[in-house]
Parts: C-alpha cells; sequence; structure tokens
C-alpha cells in the first residue's frame, strides 16, 4: 500500500527524538535518569558537576563539569539543541538552580526543578537553625567541645580556627590540597548510613553537636535521629532561597511531569 503525505508526516512527528536535560548529583537524578532512560525516542544527557571523584553509576549520555555561568548555560542548550530540563541538584548548589532558570527562560525551554523535601523538626529534636556554615562555626564556640562535622568536603575552612573544639568530619572524598582544615579526624564514606552505625559513631568519639545542612532525603537522615535518641545538639544550617518555577519533590511527579511533555512532540 502507498504511503500518503499525510501518514509520512505523521511517521516522521512519532519518531521525533526529543533531548532532555538532566542537572544531577543527587540519587533522585539518577533514579530519574535510569527510568527516563527507558523512554523510547528520548535522549537523555545528566551533567554533574564533578564535585565527587568516584559519581554512582548514570545512564543516559554524562557530562562532568560547569558550564561556565549562565550564558555558557544558553550556549549549550541552544548547540546541543535540548527541548527539556529537569534540574534534580542537589538542595545547597543553589547557584546551578538560579542560573537554569535564567538560561531555559531565555531559550524558552520547559523546565521542573526536582526539590526533595528538607528535613523537619521532630518531638525530641534539640536543633539551632541558622542561614550559613560561617554562622554555624561562629556559634560552635559557645556550645560544643566535640563537634560532628557533616557538611562535606568543600566548606571546612570556616572551622579551622576553632582551636578549642574537636572535630570529626566526613566527606565523600577528601579535601583539595592547601584547604585550611579543623583539628580532628576526617573520615571518608559514602551513605546512606544506618542508624546503629551512627548512634556507635557518635558515642565512640563523644560528640556533643552535629553540624548538618538541611539536605533532606533518606541517605544521611539516621544521624538525626540518632542525635534525638541520644539528646545530641544539632546545628541545621538552612537552604537558600530558590528561584520560581514549576518544582516537584519526588521522582515519580518528576517523570509524570516528563511523559506530560513528551505527549506535546
Amino acid at each position: 500500500m502507498k504511503r500518503t503525505t499525510k501518514d509520512t508526516k505523521d511517521t516522521k512527528e512519532e519518531e521525533k527524538e526529543v533531548s532532555l536535560l538532566i542537572l544531577g548529583g543527587t540519587g533522585d537524578a539518577s533514579e530519574l535518569a535510569a527510568i527516563a532512560y527507558t523512554i523510547p525516542n528520548l535522549k537523555v544527557k545528566v551533567s554533574l558537576a564533578g564535585r565527587t571523584s568516584q559519581p554512582g553509576e548514570v545512564p543516559g549520555i554524562v557530562r562532568i563539569g560547569g558550564f561556565g555561568g549562565i550564558d555558557g548555560l544558553i550556549n549549550y542548550l541552544r548547540t546541543e539543541q535540548i527541548d527539556l530540563l529537569i534540574d534534580a541538584t542537589h538542595p545547597f548548589a543553589s547557584q546551578i538552580s538560579w542560573n537554569a532558570a535564567a538560561a531555559v527562560k531565555e531559550v524558552g525551554i520547559p523546565s521542573l526543578m526536582l526539590i526533595r523535601p528538607a528535613w523537619e523538626k521532630n518531638k525530641g529534636d534539640n536543633w539551632i537553625e541558622v542561614e550559613s556554615v560561617e554562622t554555624a562555626a561562629n556559634i560552635l564556640p559557645s556550645l560544643s567541645k566535640r563537634v560532628f562535622l557533616t557538611i562535606g568536603r568543600q566548606q571546612l575552612a570556616p572551622f579551622a580556627n576553632l582551636d578549642n573544639i574537636w572535630f570529626l568530619m566526613r566527606a565523600i572524598d577528601p579535601p583539595s590540597p592547601g584547604i585550611p582544615l579543623p583539628s580532628g579526624k576526617l573520615i571518608l564514606a559514602r551513605g546512606p548510613f544506618s542508624l546503629q552505625d551512627e548512634k556507635k559513631l557518635l558515642l565512640e568519639y563523644e560528640i556533643d553537636t552535629i553540624v548538618s545542612k538541611n539536605s533532606g532525603g533518606g541517605a544521611t537522615y539516621a544521624k538525626i535521629i540518632a542525635a534525638r535518641e541520644l539528646g545530641i545538639k544539632v546545628v541545621m544550617v538552612q537552604r537558600a532561597v530558590m528561584p520560581e518555577g514549576e518544582k516537584t519533590a519526588c521522582v515519580e511527579d518528576a517523570m509524570a511531569w516528563l511523559v506530560s511533555k513528551l505527549g506535546v512532540y
């Protein structure tokens, strides 16, 4: 049977490849990429900042490194002909989220922010909420003697001059050479961490205060439960303000958004 012109046109439209860029670096981003990768005619590209030396397995086309600010991201979106963008970066990687919001507005493509919910203070929690890592460092001398510092490897310097406090520091990768470090012990480990192990760690090192970013999610929440059960203070660094735009809190809803957008192609 001879295919009509309309049939040919419809087939081409059905086979159109759509390009999705996921700004990653979180477990949610990897989970989202794995599901999106199974969708026919969807090209999945995942961008990682490169802050960990051995990121987990991520499906799709993976690029590592920054874009060079808003203009660099705009250029990338146009050059790579990106149709859709999902920002699934870490809740504390706010600069890339602001850059992405500005870039997609300029380019004119749909975008979504996948932001996991922040931890909420529960009964029994002894939280001291602060607006920044620097503020946390400023108040520690009046609160603590032995601190479990769980803010990653890039913001340890503000605590380096606190000579009267001993620090247990945990990070995925070692700090860059030349960065001043607080006195204490550095351990390298990747979550998730069990409640039993977190309680054991806090007791073994006689920790009286935890400093943590309110990252949300389950991979490192055990330390918050452990602190609650052991009566240990938590200096909780709050998140920065995020840009306006469509947002969701879970991978399932992000996939629903993606499928709805694919319906227009």
